[in-house]
């Protein structure tokens, strides 16, 4: 479950001593004492028409925006210098649920697919950056950003509802073929109908066979 925390103005406005201490644990628990998957997560924050603010680590509504930035970057390689490579074993996660079953509804996906992709290309890392520049859950290029709607790719909600669009969209304009659908997403449309097929590249090919075992897992968790 995300880290939920409320805290109205009127609060603010008649701040002693104790409540300057019970807002200063708040925030020393929203910020340290989370679950170790989310520990270094982004604190995001929006009030609301009462003049609440919320916060929360898993923003499920795009009126969220960044309040704490995560402490260890946004750079995701290994010791090398090589982008991290993922295990083919699905990831028993339920934190971004609610906005992948959003999505799901939204653009006539299984969750389970949306589920496989963003384990293949971020492992659920909302902060994964490729060499390439793909960016968050579902590795957005930037020069998709504007047609999805994404300002902001590190933005789970943001991100997760923009590559789900993507993803429909690649699955429609390969007729609802499954395999082809996830090689345009991974090498793009465009190498898609230049080959007619899946493109003889290693990493696609692999890409492909990786998204469906995921996809095979998710369906049967």
């Amino acid at each position: 479950m995300p880290n939920l925390y409320i805290i109205n103005d009127n609060f603010k406005n008649n701040l002693s001593k104790n409540n300057l201490i019970i807002l200063f644990f708040i925030l020393c628990n929203l910020i340290f004492c989370v679950s170790t998957k989310t520990l270094m997560a982004d604190i995001y924050t929006y009030k609301d028409k009462n003049g609440v603010k919320h916060f929360t680590n898993v923003p499920n509504n795009p009126k969220y925006k960044l309040f704490i930035p995560e402490r260890t970057g946004r750079i995701y390689y290994n010791n090398s210098g090589v982008y991290k490579k993922f295990s083919s074993r699905a990831v028993n996660t339920k934190v971004f649920d609610p906005i992948i079953e959003k999505a799901s509804l939204r653009y006539g996906l299984d969750s389970a697919l949306i589920k496989a992709v963003i384990s293949a290309e971020s492992a659920f890392n909302s902060q994964a950056v490729s060499p390439k520049g793909a960016k968050g859950l579902m590795q957005i290029m930037p020069a998709n950003y504007s047609s999805l709607n994404i300002s902001d790719p590190f933005h789970p909600y943001q991100n997760i509802m923009g590559g789900a669009k993507y993803l429909r969209q690649m699955l429609d304009v390969n007729n609802k073929n499954l395999k082809l659908a996830l090689a345009s997403y991974n090498a793009g449309p465009e190498s898609v109908r230049r080959y007619e097929g899946i493109p003889p590249y290693n990493e696609t090919i692999n890409y492909v066979s990786k998204v469906i075992n995921l996809y095979r897992q998710y369906k049967t968790m």
